[in-house]
């Protein structure tokens, strides 16, 4: 959408082609009866850093409707939560003690926040990088576990410390949110470029991209027909990109393919009752816990339970390697395996304080930056004449998310407008 807006500002003919019903992709919504504001599928928010969203919004005109709530996230530390978003808390931890452990994830904290030399750290696992400089003991306590939850049993060992910089380095504790959710700003961006001149056609997928060497046009298959294009932007998963265009060279695609990446499982509940009744927003739970979810999130405790018709709005979800069960488990099996976990982050939690649930599974949503991971991004313009791909895989070293994709979204046009 972001490439569409610059494209059409070019003075470009644009057509976007969207296999779903709705625009937004992994941050779309849904919105019950009786709210007002929509829920993300896959929970989203924006840091004060971003600058690229941040800057997409301001000239889209809609800066007054940008929120930024103050809330708290919490991190589990033998069997209790404590607040850990804040200099001053994280000097207050238990976990840390008082000795050179604090001191030590004090001053390498503060280094990753400073410097802007990655390059040189992405010659280096965050587990060998991290046991080095701030010791084993605050490894396994602050940063294991974030990287387990993140990338697994199979993976954590693997990924480089440009990844950890780059989290650390370009986040606030200051999170923003959409007035009417993410989806209201989808589809109000949606109108803008509409109203710009761009044609979007919904319930659209394309499954084959082709160049026809006659015309020297770009022919993409469609349940309408073929249609044509002289440059085209595709912005799926690597994998997805592998299957559409087989005809690109061998060398580009063993390359999208031997990119690594994490699915998500997320489960939605709206509950009758607000479930922390300390208030908390975010909880971090570690796999070593026993928690069968990486994460909870009480979104009701960072915007109001008005805006949902008086529902409380809880997130559990997990990233996992698409092969988990939690891939083929049904909703009823996720639920009853998840709903007994609630108790421990509140005593007092039962299953009728649950009024509707839902789940959404992605395979791809949390790629996986290896050792040197730079050298294998793949080129945004690739070897096809005309043919540009832009994804999460290649924001590296910055994290997914939408900030970075309107950065690389805008990126690419600039490319595809420059002969």
């Amino acid at each position: 959408m972001a490439a569409a807006w610059d494209l059409r500002r070019g003075g470009h003919q644009v057509v976007m082609y969207e296999s779903a019903d709705y625009v937004g992709g992994l941050a779309s919504g849904f919105k019950e009866p009786g709210w007002d504001w929509s829920v993300e599928k896959f929970y989203h928010h924006w840091f004060a850093s971003d600058k690229h969203m941040l800057g997409l919004i301001n000239e889209l005109g809609l800066s007054h409707k940008v929120r930024f709530p103050r809330p708290y996230t919490v991190v589990y530390h033998q069997g209790k939560f404590y607040p850990l978003d804040s200099v001053v808390k994280a000097i207050l931890f238990p976990g840390l003690g008082w000795g050179v452990d604090k001191i030590r994830f004090g001053l390498v904290g503060l280094y990753l926040r400073l410097t802007t030399n990655w390059k040189s750290l992405e010659r280096y696992t965050v587990d060998e990088w991290m046991r080095k400089w701030v010791g084993e003991r605050v490894y396994k306590l602050m940063w294991e576990p974030l990287v387990i939850g993140k990338f697994g049993e199979k993976y954590y060992k693997q990924v480089n410390m440009a990844w950890m910089w780059a989290r650390l380095h370009a986040r606030t504790t200051r999170l923003g949110t959409f007035e009417g959710g993410f989806q209201a700003f989808a589809d109000q961006f949606a109108e803008k470029l509409r109203a710009a001149g761009v044609r979007i056609e919904l319930s659209t997928p394309v499954t084959h991209i082709q160049r026809n060497p006659s015309t020297n046009l770009l022919e993409l298959a469609t349940a309408d027909g073929v249609q044509t294009a002289d440059k085209v932007l595709v912005t799926l998963s690597p994998g997805a990109v592998a299957k559409m265009v087989p005809s690109l060279p061998k060398e580009y695609l063993e390359g999208l393919l031997r990119l690594k990446s994490m699915g998500a499982v997320v489960m939605v509940l709206a509950l009758k009752q607000r479930l922390s009744q300390e208030g908390y927003y975010w909880y971090n739970i570690p796999k070593s816990a026993g928690f069968p979810f990486l994460a909870v999130v009480e979104h009701t405790n960072f915007v109001s339970p008005e805006h949902f018709g008086g529902d409380h709005i809880v997130y559990v979800g997990d990233y996992l390697e698409p092969e988990h069960e939690h891939f083929r488990l049904t909703h009823d099996e996720l639920l009853q395996k998840f709903a007994p976990s609630l108790k421990r982050l509140n005593p007092g939690f039962e299953m009728d304080w649950v009024k509707k649930t839902w789940l959404f599974r992605t395979t791809y949503a949390q790629p996986v930056p290896l050792v040197n991971h730079s050298q294998n991004i793949p080129a945004i313009q690739t070897p096809m004449q005309g043919l540009y791909f832009a994804s999460m895989s290649q924001v590296y070293p910055w994290d997914r998310g939408t900030n970075f994709a309107v950065e690389i979204g805008r990126r690419a046009a600039r490319l595809m407008m420059e002969k």
